[in-house]
């Protein structure tokens, strides 16, 4: 019998480097959460930026299925990398994440620098930032994977994915 061949390379920087460039380029991502309703995977496209500490963060309203699932059971997972424009869209590197997302209050002293950051990643959100509805997200890292092409599978934890 034949051994299996792991497929996941050793972590190294340039490995740690990529994933680190999927997170600060990103400007969206793809949230899967368990629906509460059903208990089923659910998935949705939000907008993504990272917070003052390097964290992954988002903005979600109260009206999103997401954002009621988040409240009911905090894991999540992101999905972060965009196919190019040419070439086989599963040759281009992408970042799976495992997380647990933390809301924040709007009495919360750290709400302006969330502000803040959120702004600069995504200016046009100064429309609706304030609204009542809207909540600041921070995505706590457990771990993830990156795909950073054909055959480049990387296991990655925390540490490794630490933005500053």
């Amino acid at each position: 019998m034949r051994d299996k061949i792991n497929p996941i390379r050793e972590t190294d920087d340039e490995a740690r480097g990529l994933a680190r460039e999927l997170l600060t380029a990103a400007t969206t991502a793809a949230l899967g959460v368990i629906e509460p309703e059903t208990g089923a995977p659910f998935v949705s496209r939000i907008a993504f930026g990272l917070g003052p500490e390097g964290k992954p963060m988002t903005l979600v309203s109260d009206l999103a299925v997401h954002a009621r699932a988040l409240h009911t059971d905090p894991r999540a997972s992101l999905l972060i990398g965009e196919p190019g424009a040419k070439g086989d869209p599963l040759t281009h590197p992408r970042l799976t994440l495992r997380a647990s997302a933390r809301f924040f209050a709007r009495e919360d002293g750290r709400r302006d620098a969330l502000r803040a950051a959120w702004l600069g990643h995504h200016p046009k959100a100064k429309l609706y930032v304030d609204f009542a509805d809207f909540h600041f997200v921070l995505f706590d890292i457990a771990g993830g994977l990156l795909n950073g092409g054909f055959a480049k599978a990387y296991a990655l934890d925390s540490n490794d994915l630490r933005v500053t």
